[in-house]
């Protein structure tokens, strides 16, 4: 079996570099949180480590209204969680077009038995909230019980304006719900629930959380826990109104998944420790490197960043399309096996057509310059041309 110091040409004499947009690097201090015993249920302990991430994540998300409730689950069980609560088979949502994930989270709903409308989304680009007006407008019945908005897509590496989305749907006059979607960035950048009038968030521990997968929560306010207790969707598991409970093994409908709570608590203790202005400016900072590398890179022709307007960029991930003929799965299989930095692949649609860098969590501009030496290094072993100068041109950019 091959762990993080083993490859299929042998042992490592370092760790691989971790640079996919999720599962991210897990930082030390996490990793041994985890490693400790388990407590048993009726620990005081166990109820504080509950409470510190309850009140972590509730700070990192801006609310101080919303109750946060979370699973042991990925991110697409707390999808799941709020489809089940918010909307009955047969109910309407709207989602807003911005990538794969927003197009995933349709198709989960429709799975569901939820009619899923769709606003068209722009390759590279981000959601545009006129759209959503528009559709809120069309909808004179009042049919549409939420809309649902990823702030950044993993896939397309593009940030939306979840601000926006609030303003057009407040312009309808429609009292649809806001359900914002902060897997990919929680923690890289910032997001403001109460602020920006977003009645549900939905995050997960393996991207900017620096956590492994596994747990994932909503922040859910008054008027989307009322709207759940109307919904007579049947549901167990995932039922917002029993988790909402001071008793532990109600939260988590069973036993709490101990040591990743231990590893969020750290997760959030390091982010707290470097303050979140420092964290955000961190990601900014290190994604600028990644930009101006990708575009060194670009002036040979063979790729390209992917979302052209640079204030639409994540911060979280860098998406680079390549031409029609590069095969860019050999290349990363070359950076993880001969260079030992895992990057990822495109999804859906863009499957064969880009690769992704991941910089969000704890990437310090070092392991960022270490990261795009080994993807340089792999597009030269491959054959594939680039620009010269990258490295200089990222390094530029961090003094910058």
């Amino acid at each position: 079996m091959k762990d993080s110091l083993t490859t299929e040409r042998g042992f490592l004499a370092g760790p691989q570099f971790l640079h996919t947009p999720g599962p991210t690097h897990v930082p030390d201090a996490v990793r041994e949180a985890m490693a400790r015993q388990c407590m048993d249920l009726s620990d005081p302990r166990l109820a504080t480590l509950i409470a510190d991430c309850e009140r972590g994540l509730a700070r990192l998300l801006g609310t101080g209204q919303a109750d946060v409730l979370m699973y042991a689950a990925n991110g697409h069980g707390a999808w799941e969680a709020t489809i089940v609560n918010l909307a009955a088979p047969g109910a309407r949502v709207l989602v807003a077009g911005s990538g794969h994930f927003a197009e995933a989270w349709a198709v989960h709903a429709e799975a569901l038995g939820v009619e899923a409308l769709r606003t068209p989304a722009r390759p590279g680009q981000a959601l545009d909230p006129a759209l959503v007006e528009a559709a809120l407008r069309a909808d004179t019945e009042r049919r549409i019980v939420a809309v649902f908005a990823v702030h950044t897509d993993t896939a397309s590496g593009v940030t939306s304006d979840i601000a926006a989305v609030r303003r057009a749907m407040d312009a309808s006059g429609h009292p649809a719900l806001l359900v914002a979607d902060v897997i990919a960035s929680l923690g890289a950048t910032p997001f403001r629930m109460d602020e920006w009038g977003v009645n549900v968030a939905i995050g997960a521990s393996q991207k900017a959380l620096m956590g492994p997968p596994g747990l994932s929560f909503t922040a859910v306010d008054a008027r989307a826990l009322q709207v759940a207790r109307d919904n007579p969707a049947p549901r167990a598991y995932w039922d917002w109104n029993k988790r909402k409970s001071d008793l532990l093994y109600r939260k988590f409908c069973g036993t709490p998944p101990q040591g990743l709570l231990a590893g969020l608590r750290a997760a959030l203790g390091l982010i707290a420790a470097e303050g979140e202005d420092a964290v955000f400016a961190r990601h900014r900072r290190v994604a600028a490197a990644v930009h101006a590398a990708v575009d060194a890179w670009s002036r040979a022709g063979a790729l390209a960043l992917f979302v052209a307007d640079p204030a639409a960029r994540a911060v979280s991930v860098t998406t680079i399309a390549v031409q029609p003929g590069v095969d860019i799965e050999a290349m990363r299989t070359v950076a993880r096996e001969r260079f030992h930095v895992a990057v990822a692949g495109g999804l859906g649609p863009y499957a064969g057509r880009m690769f992704r860098i991941g910089h969000l969590g704890d990437v310090h501009p070092a392991m960022a310059l270490g990261a795009l030496a080994g993807v340089e290094a792999a597009l030269r072993a491959c054959g594939i041309a680039i620009g010269d100068g990258a490295l200089s041109r990222a390094i530029e950019a961090l003094d910058g």
